[in-house]
């Protein structure tokens, strides 16, 4: 074999280092990761710790988990040590061995970590001034703690076995003008993400279920899906796919605003609001990757996130064997399903996406009677030639009886309501519903009873009295019909005698 001649090129350690600071990482993004590594070491306990100091500042990371001797430490602490197409344990979170390093980098200057195992405790850490000054920009794995830092190790001590990460020199984070109070609301962003990310390792009912902790608090989990809540009109079973194991979806449609109170409504926005937060959650081991995406998806053209689909929540779990697949990328940010699954991904996502839009139209009232049955609607669409358009529904009972009783004005009452569908302000109500992202107020909503009982009235005695129509069955009618399907108990309340004026 004939070898081309060749160089040793090895990247220099503080530009190529300078560079993986940019990968992308927030604050809170990173700290996900870093706390990945605790769970894959089978920590069940994670304290955060946010010390304010100005630029003495820091953040560490303490978990009771199996720990690392010294050669797991060192090959822990090294860039590129681990190899992304190797095969890992099935809870591992981790796949290209950069993160810890990465996403450290990312906010501090100074990283060191500490781990107990068997009693021994090692340590190791990355300065990134160090390296900047080194003659030859080697890379230069330090060992211990720098000498002004080794007491911030010490919660190290409670533990049998574990490890503790410190970030210092935190550069990205403490910028000019930073203030005490923007560290303060740094460590509400982290909570609400961790929150989020970890929501389900918190619910695991088993008695080693995950617990994190900042500033000796407890993180509360964020459901997305508000599963169990009782006006929520619908979720899916969870469905899996026949040919790839351990790939589930669940669908959810979560309640309208109307059906939730101030509180559970704002609960429900999780940490980047409603529009942002709707379409799939990619989990990994009840991991979340990756919140509110459409993936791409879409007919024609991808999705986007909107008013109309923001109640729609969609739960994927995925296995830690397929994240080249799906081009899971180093910050776990960003996912791609492949060529095979999405027509599949696509048809739930349609379903889902529909019910969330009638919902959302509908502002929780979903025209279907208190059986279940179809109800007789006032509008109807119609599409022709590629456009569509909106008819009164002109077998809408109240529709019905004033064409039956129009007598010689039937033209005129056909052209008013030919001129009504033809100047329906659709812009209008687009523009509207997109600046108070909210559909207008229909069906009588916000409308004392009385005014409903007064339409009510005129329908039940025109069905009675005119056209001979038993009561009992008048009220059926009424009840199968919109808008008054919403409003059973009036309708029971009406008399089941009438006297003809």
């Amino acid at each position: 074999m004939i070898i081309s001649s060749s160089r040793y090129a090895p990247p220099k350690a503080s530009a190529m280092i300078e560079s993986l600071r940019g990968l992308g990482y927030t604050t809170a993004t990173a700290l996900a990761d870093i706390i990945d590594n605790s769970i894959a070491a089978g920590a069940n306990r994670i304290d955060l710790i946010f010390f304010w100091d100005e630029s003495k500042s820091y953040i560490s990371i303490l978990d009771n988990g199996k720990g690392m001797n010294g050669v797991e430490l060192d090959k822990g602490m090294r860039l590129g040590e681990i190899n992304p197409l190797d095969n890992r344990e099935s809870n591992d979170l981790g796949r290209f061995g950069l993160g810890l390093k990465t996403a450290s980098f990312s906010q501090c200057r100074r990283l060191t970590v500490a781990s107990r195992k068997n009693g021994v405790v090692n340590c190791l850490r990355w300065d990134l001034d160090f390296i900047a000054t080194t003659s030859d920009d080697g890379w230069y794995l330090l060992e211990g703690a720098d000498e002004e830092s080794e007491h911030l190790l010490s919660p190290l001590d409670i533990y049998d076995s574990g490890s503790i990460v410190l970030w210092e020199l935190l550069d990205r984070i403490i910028t000019q003008d930073f203030t005490k109070q923007d560290f303060l609301n740094l460590i509400d962003t982290v909570e609400q993400h961790l929150a989020m990310v970890f929501h389900r390792l918190f619910e695991d009912n088993t008695k080693n279920k995950l617990k994190i902790f900042i500033n000796n608090n407890v993180i509360h989990p964020w459901d997305p899906f508000l599963i169990g809540h009782p006006s929520k009109p619908w979720s899916s079973p969870e469905v899996r796919f026949s040919s790839i194991n351990d790939l589930v979806v669940e669908c959810h449609v979560l309640p309208h605003k109307d059906r939730l109170t101030e509180a559970d409504f704002q609960y429900a926005a999780g940490p980047n609001g409603w529009i942002a937060q709707q379409g799939f959650y990619i989990y990994r081991n009840k991991r979340l990757l990756i919140a509110g995406t459409w993936l791409g998806l879409g007919q024609g053209r991808a999705w986007i996130r909107d008013e109309a689909h923001r109640l729609a929540r969609i739960r994927l779990d995925i296995s830690n064997t397929v994240d080249i697949d799906w081009k899971i990328d180093i910050r776990k940010s960003a996912a791609r399903p492949p060529i095979h699954i999405r027509p599949w991904l696509t048809k739930y996502a349609e379903d889902t996406r529909s019910k969330a839009r009638r919902v959302f139209a509908h502002r929780g009232r979903l025209p279907v009677g208190s059986k279940g049955d179809p109800v007789v609607p006032v509008w109807k669409t119609e599409n022709s030639s590629g456009t569509f358009h909106y008819r009164i529904n002109l077998d809408h009972p109240a529709i019905k009886s004033v064409l039956e009783n129009a007598g010689k004005t039937l033209p005129q009452i056909n052209a008013m309501f030919r001129i009504i569908e033809e100047t329906i302000p659709v812009q209008r109500i687009w523009i509207d519903t997109a600046e108070n992202k909210e559909t207008p107020s229909t069906n009588f909503l916000g409308e004392p009873p009385k005014e409903v009982i007064k339409i009510l009235e005129v329908m039940y005695r025109n069905l009675v009295i005119r056209k001979g129509v038993s009561t009992d069955n008048a009220k059926k009618q009424l009840l199968s019909c919109e808008p008054f399907h919403n409003y059973p108990d009036l309708i029971a309340a009406l008399p089941d005698h009438l006297n003809e004026d």
